[in-house]
């Protein structure tokens, strides 16, 4: 299944973030490392069915990283994953095998973690690392088809779609 950046334009909609920039992000060095560890964690965290992680993750991202605090716990959650990544592996995130990078994750204690933005290291990884993501995929059409959803939040299907059944 191929996401597009115009998965993540709608995926952003559903959000009701500001699409005016995606696309467009000005990006400094800060901002290309923190695209640069999301596009590698989405490779380890979505099915291998899904092809043009880096170009849907980067178009997400340009809408979801500009100021603000949220940006700012996305950064900062970035860069307690790198530290970790530096720490135990001797490289940057992106830098790493797929299966080190997971390695990374469920040793950072990740998946267990409960998403916290104000809390430990893997809390906050957590909620603006990993539920960032998948919260960008399955928001998605391409992405929540998926899963079986047919119609995301946020995505008008009509009428017609509400009264039959799913697809087999």
């Amino acid at each position: 299944m191929e996401l597009t950046r115009r998965d993540a334009v709608a995926a952003l909609g559903a959000l009701g973030a500001g699409t005016a920039g995606a696309g467009c992000l000005q990006e400094d060095a800060s901002d290309e490392s923190v695209q640069e560890a999301l596009v590698a964690t989405a490779e380890v965290l979505y099915p291998s069915a899904v092809e043009g992680i880096d170009e849907f993750v980067e178009t997400f991202l340009a809408g979801r990283l500009d100021e603000g605090p949220h940006a700012e716990g996305v950064r900062a959650a970035v860069d307690a994953l790198e530290t970790r990544a530096e720490s135990w592996y001797g490289d940057r995130f992106a830098g790493l095998a797929v299966g080190d990078r997971d390695s990374v994750l469920q040793e950072a204690g990740v998946a267990a973690a409960e998403e916290d933005p104000d809390g430990t290291p893997a809390e906050r990884i957590r909620y603006y690392v990993v539920n960032e993501l998948l919260l960008a995929l399955y928001s998605s059409p391409t992405g929540g088809e998926l899963v079986g959803i047919e119609n995301p939040q946020g995505h008008a299907g009509g009428l017609d779609s509400y009264q039959r059944g799913p697809e087999a």
